[in-house]
């Protein structure tokens, strides 16, 4: 892109970020501030129903509650890391693609084990049996809630369960969605299955940040395996097995120059212009896709503020070409396809609004005023 179109692009995108982006992120902080008084109450009674769901809510200094993840502006959800994972191994035979499991280390019974009720015959900590523990738990949670404010006749939270999958989501004031996801941390340690990155032929990140990223390590969710090819059905060992999560260590790679800002215009332009049948463009593909880009644009001064038009309109494309080609590799481990679970139909028509979308940007970038 030329350097006049560049600046055409920046100061509709400034007024952009002024108006859409910063009015969005205050009215998702307000949100925050609202559910979480409802989740702290909920996971409080799930704590006293069992003590081994110790809730894991906090917020940090700069106010962030750790764990937490905004889906899109009325989605959250919110990761609970649990305790004494050390009688398990770690097994990542790339058997189950996004996911792995945890067996009982050679030599430990499973008494030694605090989750020893959820261990199979083999020998495996099963994810699907916490989660189904777990959300029993807070069934019961939701309900205690609902009668304790029967007599203000109001109600606060609703639990909604996926007929399906069984996943339950918590409904605050009947507009915020929110999902509580058992898991456990894994610091220090990194998965075999991402073993290839980051790729020798390109350079980035800096070595120091690569490190950074796996001391972070990742996390091991107990959730439904999202990336399950479509109409396909999943076996008993993925049911058993825990999916793989890296958003701590993809914020480390997101820091830094106007990586931030891109994706936060991104998202925003996504809820307003996106938001389409069956969600077929998530936020996570997006922030996915600026990683990418930051590997085809390695240097920090593709990062700077004056080249955030480049850097949208980079993103845009990409994300054109992966629906086109009805597949989205996963940034840290690429036998994963995040499109998997959609159809061609659904994938082709978001092509169509990305693509008018990107258009629209590049043709007449005075227009971001009304997207």
């Amino acid at each position: 892109m030329s350097i006049d179109h560049q600046t055409r692009l920046l100061y509709p995108l400034n007024q952009f970020y002024q108006e859409k982006v910063m009015t969005r992120n205050a009215k998702i902080r307000k949100a925050i501030s609202d559910v979480m008084k409802t989740v702290t109450s909920i996971l409080k009674e799930v704590e006293i129903q069992e003590p081994r769901y110790i809730s894991s809510l906090v917020q940090n200094e700069n106010g962030i509650y750790e764990g937490l993840r905004v889906v899109s502006s009325t989605e959250f959800e919110i990761t609970l890391f649990l305790n004494q994972m050390g009688v398990f191994n770690f097994v990542d035979d790339g058997s189950i693609p996004g996911c792995a499991v945890l067996k009982l280390s050679d030599g430990r019974k499973r008494s030694m084990s605090l989750w020893v009720e959820f261990i199979t015959a083999s020998g495996y900590l099963s994810s699907r049996k916490m989660r189904s523990k777990f959300q029993t738990l807070l069934l019961r949670a939701v309900e205690k809630n609902q009668q304790q404010h029967q007599q203000q006749k109001t109600t606060v939270v609703k639990a909604l369960q996926d007929s399906n999958s069984g996943e339950v989501k918590l409904q605050v004031f009947d507009k915020f969605s929110v999902i509580l996801i058992p898991a456990f941390k894994c610091s220090g340690i990194w998965p075999r299955s991402a073993a290839q990155w980051p790729l020798p032929q390109i350079h980035w990140p800096h070595s120091e940040v690569v490190a950074a990223v796996k001391n972070e390590g990742f996390s091991m969710l107990s959730r439904e395996n999202p990336h399950f090819v479509l109409g396909k059905q999943s076996p008993t060992s993925e049911n058993d097995a825990w999916l793989l999560c890296f958003n701590d260590a993809e914020n480390i790679l997101l820091s830094g120059g106007c990586r931030k800002t891109c994706l936060s215009i991104l998202k925003t332009l996504r809820d307003r212009n996106l938001d389409l049948r069956d969600e077929p463009i998530k936020n996570y593909h997006l922030k996915t896709l600026v990683m990418f880009e930051c590997e085809k644009h390695p240097r920090e001064m593709d990062w700077d503020i004056a080249c955030l038009g480049d850097r949208i309109i980079g993103v845009l494309l990409q994300l054109l070409s992966c629906l086109q080609c009805r597949k989205c590799p996963h940034f840290f481990l690429p036998s994963v396809d995040l499109f998997a679970p959609h159809s061609p139909l659904t994938l082709d028509s978001a092509a169509k609004a990305v693509w008018a979308l990107t258009r629209q940007i590049i043709t007449n970038p005075n227009s971001l005023a009304e997207l």
